[in-house]
């Protein structure tokens, strides 16, 4: 069975979450801890929501320097399939993973909502088992969402396709081009900052949208 690990730092909130998601696709949820220098020979690894070690200095500054994010950093680099959800996204920014960064809403006030998102971009080992183009609805809950860089980081994200998921209708949180996702090159490692794992059965949330993030993953590792 696939094994997908799901790292829980101080002050994550939505580890148990992504481990019940991991469970509802069919894989076997791992549970691995901040000072772990060890990923116990998953197949794939989730960074999930919260705010790590209390968001001091910067969302996912502290994190970054957590003994599983070494771990974390050199398999992503040998092509491991990583997401960052919300705080997991800020975590891959500051660990380089992922460039640009997140930062404070451009309304000033932490925003709780369902929020569509266009797939922009089909083919990463997250998002195989959806459309390009096709709509979600994923719920969104985030303080310091807004995704930023500079200019030629931005065109070489939508040049190289690079560019996951788009917010659609309102722009919550200011992200330049209504940016909710991005990818690495190799498209194995991808963050975003609305949750998933919180739209992956019908009896909570928006429906099941978020179920494909997590089967996608199980199919990228059998290939």
């Amino acid at each position: 069975m696939t094994r997908v690990g799901v790292v829980t730092f101080p002050g994550s909130l939505d580890d148990v979450d992504a481990r019940r998601a991991v469970r509802l696709a069919g894989a076997e949820p791992v549970a691995l801890w901040h000072g772990d220098h060890d990923l116990q020979g998953v197949d794939a690894v989730v960074l999930p929501g919260g705010f790590s070690y209390g968001d001091y200095l910067r969302c996912g500054a502290i994190a970054r320097f957590a003994p599983v994010m070494t771990e974390v950093v050199s398999a992503a680099s040998s092509g491991l399939p990583v997401l960052g959800i919300c705080n997991g996204f800020q975590i891959l920014c500051e660990s380089h993973l992922l460039p640009g960064a997140l930062i404070r809403n451009d309304h000033r006030t932490f925003i709780c909502r369902d929020q569509v998102l266009r797939v922009e971009n089909a083919s990463t080992a997250w998002t195989v088992d959806y459309e390009q183009g096709q709509e979600l609805t994923i719920p969104l809950k985030n303080g310091e969402g807004g995704f930023v860089a500079d200019a030629k980081t931005i065109a070489r994200l939508e040049g190289e396709g690079r560019v996951v998921f788009r917010y659609v209708g309102t722009n919550p949180n200011g992200s330049i081009a209504d940016i909710a996702g991005i990818t690495n090159e190799r498209g194995n490692v991808v963050g975003l900052m609305p949750h998933p794992e919180h739209a992956v059965e019908d009896l909570c949330g928006p429906g099941t949208d978020g179920l494909g993030f997590f089967t996608s993953a199980l199919r990228s590792v059998l290939v």
